[in-house]
Order: structure tokens, then C-alpha cells, then sequence
């Protein structure tokens, strides 16, 4: 192979990867999906669950950036998820709003999410018990329990 050829061959692959070695996809993130506030009904949970799949079987990094709230905190279930220092989460016991009324299958669906050392913490402060919001930084999610902060 001749050394243009070599050249060529080294640019186009430059060129998928961004310069920087690291796959050809771009980012998702929470505020570029419009995904920050939660979940309305059912069909709307259903739609972080997708996300959720998605992102895993892709292998593609997703960033909680800004503000994450109620099935948004779901998020930090993909496999590679990092966190902006300045985000900020927001917990409380899955169920709705609207009624008031609180459903400890959504709840335990979203326990069912975070690490032991984030789900111990929520449960045992009765993050999860009422549909009150409870907010953590995203400097403390990274800090205390363990997640990767963006780079």
C-alpha cells in the first residue's frame, strides 16, 4: 500500500471519529432530548424506558445535564451514563401529580435504577415515599455515589 493511500485511509478514519479515537456518534443527553421533567402518564414512562434500551444496546454515551426530575433519574440506569456537575436531580415516589395518588410499582421500577449506595440514600432520607420532590446535585450524584462525571 502506497503511503498516500496509507494517508487517505488515516484521515477518513480521523474524520468518522471526531479526531479524537472515540466512536462516530454524537452524545444524548437529557436537555437535547427535551426529557428533563418527568413522565405524564404511562405512555410517556414508556418512552424513558425506550431511551433507556436504546442507549444500552448502542453502547452510546448519555449526559444528565441541567435538570432531571422524577423518571429522568431512570437515566442514570444506562451503561454509559455521565453527569455534569451542575445538573441537578430531583426524586420522589413514582405515581401521579395530576391525582396524588403514589404507585409502588413505579416507585420500585425506579428504585430498581440507581446504584445500591444512591437507592440506600433515597430510601432511607424517604426520598421515595411521598410525590414531594428531593433534589441532589449532580456534583453530589457524582461525589457520593459513584457516577462518572462528562468530560
Amino acid at each position: 500500500m502506497h503511503n498516500w493511500q496509507r494517508l487517505v485511509r488515516a484521515l477518513v478514519f480521523f474524520a468518522f471519529c471526531g479526531f479524537t479515537g472515540q466512536p462516530a456518534y454524537a452524545d444524548g443527553s437529557v436537555s437535547s432530548l427535551g426529557m428533563g421533567y418527568g413522565a405524564r402518564d404511562q405512555a410517556e414512562f414508556a418512552r424513558f424506558l425506550a431511551v433507556i434500551q436504546q442507549y444500552n444496546a448502542s453502547g452510546e454515551r448519555f449526559r444528565i445535564d441541567g435538570h432531571c426530575q422524577s423518571a429522568c433519574t431512570m437515566f442514570l440506569s444506562i451503561r454509559h451514563v455521565c453527569i455534569t456537575p451542575d445538573a441537578t436531580l430531583l426524586f420522589h415516589a413514582g405515581g401521579s401529580m395530576r391525582t396524588g395518588i403514589i404507585n409502588p410499582s413505579t416507585t420500585q421500577q425506579m428504585l430498581s435504577t440507581y446504584k445500591a449506595a444512591l437507592r440506600k440514600y433515597v430510601t432511607v432520607n424517604h426520598f421515595m415515599d411521598t410525590l414531594a420532590f428531593h433534589s441532589i446535585s449532580g456534583d453530589d450524584i457524582i461525589k457520593r455515589f459513584g457516577y462518572p462525571a462528562c468530560r
